[in-house]
């Protein structure tokens, strides 16, 4: 008989990035980024929000958002900077969550449109909620940050398994 273990995902999508004559990958933040990725830090601090764990994509603007990110919680998590994260589908984010540790009870991704929202909308299904109309109607702008909660291990998320329990955008600020 497995047991139904509380977990929660945090889906934060990179701050603003900035447009140079550089790869894609490289991209830097903009001054907005750099200025909305410690307020989403800030929130989530205040929310009582932390990871055990950060899976971040290896592109700059989300190492850079990360970074300003976790310099405003409490306690660092481990972080993994993850280079399937960059570009990934929604179906290898679901295959990356499912490689995750069952230590782990609060896993937080630093990635990109349109794979974190198209990862919140898939684990939250049908559901509905102020929550999930806020975020829909936004369309997970940058720096914008979805709590998802589910139970059980992370070999079993797929579609439909969690509830979004918290959406923010800086907007919110």
């Amino acid at each position: 008989m497995s047991v139904e273990v509380p977990r929660r995902i945090v889906l934060l999508r990179h701050a603003k990035a900035d447009w140079p004559q550089v790869s894609d990958h490289d991209r830097p933040l903009a001054e907005r980024g750099r200025k909305d990725a410690p307020v989403a830090g800030r929130w989530l601090a205040g929310a009582g929000v932390s990871p055990d764990l950060t899976l971040c994509s290896t592109a700059v603007r989300t190492r850079e958002t990360w970074k300003l990110v976790a310099t405003e919680l409490p306690q660092r998590p481990r972080t993994v900077y993850e280079e399937r994260v960059y570009e990934a589908s929604l179906g290898e984010l679901i295959a990356l969550i499912n490689e995750v540790d069952d230590d782990v009870r609060n896993l937080m991704l630093v990635g990109h449109n349109p794979g974190i929202h198209a990862l919140a909308d898939a684990l939250t299904g049908e559901a509905e909620g102020d929550a999930l109309a806020r975020m829909n109607r936004s369309g997970y702008p940058t720096s914008a940050i979805a709590v998802l909660s589910l139970t059980g291990d992370w070999k079993s998320v797929e579609h439909g398994v969690a509830t979004l329990a918290a959406y923010w955008t800086p907007h919110e600020a």
